[in-house]
């Protein structure tokens, strides 16, 4: 009976389970339909932050800036890096001679909750067009201003001015002492224009304890590495139309520092991250030596490892060859893991060295062009090709070589014929048309290079060697315009060659006079000097100063009685581009030149750009690491890309091998979370692929056990190598052989611990909150975003949805069918 009630309530209501079952279906088709949230670029998607402060102006005497608002776009989790500040409600600076309506700002220490004092702040020597005025400097001008009663002409002093007091030491003791910073490491902004909307933005560098010692920020007490580290401020003084007594000439010259000027400051607190070495040093040391790529990601997650255990890990950033050379030829104290972006082959007869990815990135091209003009105008986009490249890099341009000097006595003979500079080059001039028109010498003069040497400088020159018409110019091909490659590097064979450094080889020496008869010679070296590496090398794209020293100076001593120096120009005449790896130009915020991949497709590098170029990678001469191929960057992909991997030998120590398997593990699981907190992965990588962060696990098993285990499918380790296939593998790459800096600076500490050892699960690093906002990690890279999770809910709800609905709709057919047959069968 019950059954019989059952059937009989269902065959009561057919519309009713009719239309339930239509209405699923329709249901499960909205929700296939509904668009997916945006799975963001996480090299992006890390910029937003959510301890972004806006603060508003102040009413003045005669200016009224309360319509001013001002954000700092990152007030936490800062280290040495660019620092967006936007505002609106400003009034337009004017665009004729005027000095009026723009902003000063300048970076401060202090302790005073309420904010820091004008002798803790970092100003002056940052000169606009390089005109000397009061209201770029710390001098005071006497009787300028009815509310300064501190620094005055009392007591004789006839040029009063406000000093700079350090975190440690003595107060300078005028208003041109350099004792801590210059013209040329100055990181204050003396004059940032206001669009003719009333908005402007600007991207200010940050200063932590390792560039500026006076400021102290982000440094810890020596005695407590876990003590809290040192913030500071970033302080904004708004400038109007009139002068501090109402004068309204159009020509501000009173400084911000002047009491009525700092009294309108707008001031914003910054929380910065723990520089230097952080973990106790009676810890048992673990070192790790190699390539420049990981070094921000090193950086970043010492914090998390150095939370316990009895173990650190230094990390000493080193060309490849040297860290190959640590596991091949090992001694007494050689570090026991080496990072390097080609692998560790094979050497006969040595133990098997076990390699484990650890992170992507790759080398970008950072550039800053600005343009005086009623706003300082900054070029935001470049392309470039590989031949225009090859031309920067062979000191092919005249200005490589000589600049001011070729108006008296003309280019080097074995330059004749080639362009001045890029602003000259049909070539450049086509691809970024914007650029026609500009002043000859409103150019960089080349591209500031690292001087170590490394896998990556390799990587640039397959890069040129990739692309035919830069691949015949190496070879002595002139372009279609006729410009021919500097000879002196015709013998080098770069068409073919792929060094891991980048020659000057133009030896022409330039005469420059100065005054009273001295004189100096300098080089295309003096032009465009190396930088340490590729951090520094951003460093100096950042500040707008390449190092160039072609001025001269005297010099008592010197038989010419002169020397070469060099000084930064004023904002609006910074024009530097250098070459840099991708972590450093995200963090200072640099513009980076798009540059055609194989298909001919200008590329940025990306999360999405550099995940593209690992997926057409293949293996190198060991299996499982790959290699860099730019000829192969197909279809999104940055020509630039690289990936960094560690390579450890299974016969070091078991203690040894247990400590840096449990910082591989971290690496490839918490490691791989990008974001801003410490212990994630910096903007300016790209986490790794699922299969990659699988074979790094298994390398740190291999290397924990000292026995390497073949994956499936594969012929085993024995007598060379084996495991990874033609993708990123499930065995870590096999084979068998026998300058440093902590947040930019300085040697990068790294302590291992317990926390050493979390699962390769991506999970947020302790003391992190899953909704922060500061985390993300990628579905193509082993994690997931919102729009992958919902993307993967809602296809298994459609097929709920579908599944319920057939069910729905087949009680009444079936229903409807057997009381039909029933009765058929009665007639």
């Amino acid at each position: 009976m019950r059954g019989v009630r059952g059937l009989v309530r269902a065959r009561s209501h057919p519309a009713r389970r009719t239309t339930a079952g239509i209405g699923a279906l329709l249901l499960a088709l909205v929700v296939a339909l509904v668009p997916l949230p945006r799975s963001g670029d996480r090299a992006e998607a890390a910029e937003a932050d959510s301890s972004a402060m806006t603060l508003p102006g102040t009413k003045g005497p005669y200016d009224d800036f309360s319509s001013l608002r001002v954000t700092v776009h990152q007030t936490e989790h800062l280290r040495n890096q660019g620092l967006e500040v936007s505002w609106t409600g400003g009034k337009p600076t004017s665009d004729d001679s005027a000095i009026a309506n723009f902003l000063q700002v300048m970076q401060c220490w202090g302790d005073d909750p309420a904010g820091p004092g004008r002798e803790q702040c970092v100003f002056g020597f940052n000169q606009p067009g390089g005109e000397a005025r009061d209201t770029w400097n710390r001098r005071l001008v006497a009787g300028s201003d009815p509310g300064e009663t501190e620094y005055t002409q009392d007591n004789g002093n006839f040029s009063p001015f406000v000093p700079f007091r350090p975190v440690e030491g003595a107060a300078t003791d005028s208003e041109s002492d350099t004792t801590y910073f210059g013209p040329n490491d100055t990181n204050a902004e003396s004059m940032l224009k206001t669009g003719a909307d009333g908005t402007g933005s600007a991207i200010f560098e940050l200063h932590t304890a390792l560039q500026a010692p006076h400021l102290g920020c982000g440094a810890v007490d020596a005695s407590d590495t876990r003590s809290t580290p040192r913030s500071c401020w970033l302080v904004v003084v708004p400038r109007g139309e009139y002068e501090i007594e109402g004068d309204r000439n159009g020509k501000l010259d009173t400084s911000p520092l002047s009491r009525t000027n700092w009294d309108r400051r707008i001031v914003f607190p910054l929380g910065f991250d723990a520089v230097g070495d952080t973990c106790e040093p009676d810890k048992a040391e673990r070192r790790i030596i190699g390539s420049e790529l990981l070094t921000d990601a090193m950086s970043s997650w010492q914090t998390v490892l150095c939370t316990g255990g009895d173990t650190r890990f230094s990390f000493t950033q080193s060309g490849e060859d040297r860290a190959r050379a640590a596991v091949t030829q090992p001694s007494a104290t050689s570090p026991g893991l080496a990072v390097t972006v080609d692998p560790v082959e094979p050497v006969d007869g040595a133990a098997t060295v076990v390699h484990a990815p650890l992170a992507v990135s790759g080398l970008a091209l950072g550039f800053l062009w600005e343009d005086s003009g009623r706003e300082v105008e900054w070029v935001r986009e470049l392309r470039m090709t590989p031949r225009l490249l090859a031309k920067l890099l062979t000191q092919s341009y005249v200005t490589g070589v000589r600049f001011w000097s070729v108006d008296t006595v003309g280019p080097p003979g074995h330059l004749a014929g080639n362009p001045e500079s890029l602003l000259r080059d049909p070539e450049f001039l086509a691809l970024n048309p914007v650029m026609e028109g500009r002043a000859e010498r409103s150019v960089p003069y080349g591209i500031v290079l690292p001087g170590e040497n490394s896998d990556t400088n390799r990587l640039m020159w397959r890069y040129l060697q990739s692309d035919k018409d830069a691949r015949e110019f190496l070879n002595g091909k002139e372009d279609p315009w006729g410009m021919k490659i500097n000879p002196y590097y015709t013998d080098l064979a770069l068409g073919a060659d792929a060094p891991d450094h980048f020659p000057k080889a133009d030896p022409t020496e330039t005469r420059v006079d100065g005054t009273n008869g001295m004189w100096a010679m300098y080089t295309g070296a003096e032009i465009v000097p190396y930088a340490e590496n590729l951090h520094d090398a951003a460093q100096r794209v950042r500040r707008g100063y390449s190092g160039q020293t072609t001025d001269v100076s005297l010099c008592q001593e010197c038989a010419s009685g002169g020397k070469l120096t060099g000084e930064r120009r004023g904002q609006g005449g910074r024009r530097v581009m250098g070459l840099s790896d991708v972590a450093s130009a995200d963090r200072l915020r640099l513009d980076v030149v798009a540059l055609p991949n194989a298909d001919g497709e200008f590329v940025k590098p990306t999360n999405a750009s550099l995940l593209k170029a690992v997926a057409t990678m293949k293996d190198s001469a060991v299996p499982g690491v790959k290699a860099p191929d730019p000829a192969r960057a197909t279809g999104g992909a940055y020509p630039l890309t690289a990936v960094a991997y560690a390579a450890g030998s299974v016969d070091r120590p078991e203690a040894e091998r247990e400590d840096y398997a449990r910082m591989i593990r971290y690496a490839a699981g918490a490691g791989q979370t990008q974001g801003l907190v410490p212990g994630q992965l910096p903007p300016g990588y790209a986490p790794l692929p699922a299969a990659m962060r699988e074979q790094a696990v298994k390398a740190a098993t291999d290397l924990e056990k000292g026995v390497v285990t073949a994956p499936a499918g594969s012929s085993g380790a024995e007598g060379g190598s084996s495991a990874g296939g033609d993708g990123a593998g499930t065995g870590g790459g096999l084979s068998q052989a026998g300058s440093d800096r902590a947040d930019a600076g300085g040697a990068t500490t790294v302590g291992g611990g317990a926390d050493a050892s979390a699962a390769p699960d991506g999970s947020a690093p302790p003391g992190t909150s899953a909704g922060s906002g500061q985390e993300k990690t990628v579905a193509s890279s082993g994690g997931l975003t919102p729009a992958d999770i919902l993307g993967a809910v809602r296809w298994v709800l459609l097929g709920v949805l579908i599944a319920g609905a057939a069910a729905a709709l087949a009680g009444p057919v079936m229903l409807r069918l057997s009381v039909r047959k029933a009765a058929v069968t009665a007639d």
